[in-house]
């Protein structure tokens, strides 16, 4: 057996977890060879990047962050951009892809993604590919999966950075706005924001009336407490308006964002009076090593996704529904985010203890 991996999407701390975890269980498992590809799926077209992966060649990587095989956000076979006659347009390579596989002899591929890559891998599946998904993303908004690996990492950085802005803000008695990572799930600033014990937390999930938010730091203020700090998504959206979106994709999925914290914290400074800094924690919180949950988790999925090859389950996603990790069908991984429940039991906790969500 011949197995190809490839990850898409954005970098998360444990990619190279799972890799590693893939090569070793391929090899003194199942004495099986394995093919990365480089830069997600356009390593798969046109002329192909490949490279034989060995014990010897993925030793010490389990505490990388990043990828060591690269990856992307754009490369979508189905919908892939070229320019002709200088404009650009998108072409369905599927088939190129497909063809490329076979050539490499690759008879089983393992897709390291979230929803984006996912959804490219369950398309290969509908067009007889035996795929293997493993779910990847620091927002941690995949449904059928009780935790993706990477997200650990990303909160205690984005804990981390709060810890340390705790101390300027108090120092120079201003109001510190955060904007971290999110598009449509709040997951990171929720836990980051409760960990760090932010004033003001703002998600996707819960438009927010400015009003009530600058409410709450001039009460704070009255209250002898000179300083606040602000926890906004990237996905963030006032009550009535929209998501600060730079770019989109041919499916209206969000790629970039125009920068919400900005936005957020000029409005607290006209409301307030108060002196207001916005820190954007922006790809930081990719990067760096994994946090030990993480190396463990992105190790059992590196194995699980093996094994899923073996027993001839193709189509499926591993999942983790504690305390065992097991496996979902592709379509059912992908029909629906995991948002977080404004009226769930961590919102309220965190409105119990005066955390203000702008409404």
């Amino acid at each position: 057996m011949r197995i190809g991996i490839l990850t898409g999407g954005g970098d998360a701390p444990g990619l190279n977890g799972v890799i590693r975890a893939v090569v070793r269980t391929a090899h003194m498992k199942f004495g099986w060879e394995v093919i990365g590809i480089f830069d997600g799926f356009e390593g798969l077209l046109g002329k192909t990047n490949t490279k034989k992966l060995a014990p010897w060649n993925t030793r010490g990587i389990l505490s990388r962050g990043g990828t060591i095989l690269g990856t992307t956000s754009r490369g979508n076979p189905f919908a892939f951009k070229i320019t002709e006659r200088g404009k650009q347009v998108e072409k369905d390579l599927s088939g190129t892809a497909i063809k490329n596989m076979k050539k490499l002899g690759i008879e089983a591929l393992i897709v390291i993604g979230g929803d984006g890559s996912l959804n490219i891998a369950h398309r290969l599946a509908q067009k007889g590919v035996k795929v293997i998904g493993v779910p990847k993303t620091i927002d941690n908004d995949l449904r059928a999966t009780h935790i993706t690996f990477g997200f650990r990492t990303a909160v205690e950085t984005a804990t981390d950075a709060l810890d340390k802005l705790h101390t300027t803000a108090e120092s120079h008695h201003r109001v510190i706005v955060v904007e971290v990572m999110g598009r449509y799930a709040g997951w990171i600033a929720l836990e980051a924001g409760m960990a760090g014990s932010a004033d003001v937390i703002l998600i996707p999930e819960i438009p927010y009336d400015i009003a009530r938010v600058s409410g709450k730091i001039i009460e704070r203020k009255k209250a002898c407490c000179s300083s606040s700090i602000v926890v906004v998504s990237e996905g963030a959206r006032p009550v009535g308006g929209e998501m600060a979106v730079l770019e989109k994709d041919a499916s209206g999925y969000a790629l970039r964002f125009a920068g919400i914290g900005n936005t957020v914290g000029e409005a607290i400074r006209r409301q307030t009076g108060m002196d207001v800094r916005v820190t954007v924690l922006g790809h930081v919180q990719r990067g760096g090593s994994p946090c030990a949950y993480d190396r463990i988790l992105s190790t059992r999925y590196g194995v699980k996704a093996v094994e899923l090859i073996a027993e001839g389950k193709f189509g499926h996603m591993v999942s983790y529904k504690p305390p065992a990790v097991t496996s979902v069908p592709l379509e059912k991984a992908i029909e629906k985010l995991k948002l977080v429940d404004p009226d769930g039991e961590v919102v309220k906790a965190a409105e119990s203890i005066g955390i203000n969500f702008g409404r």
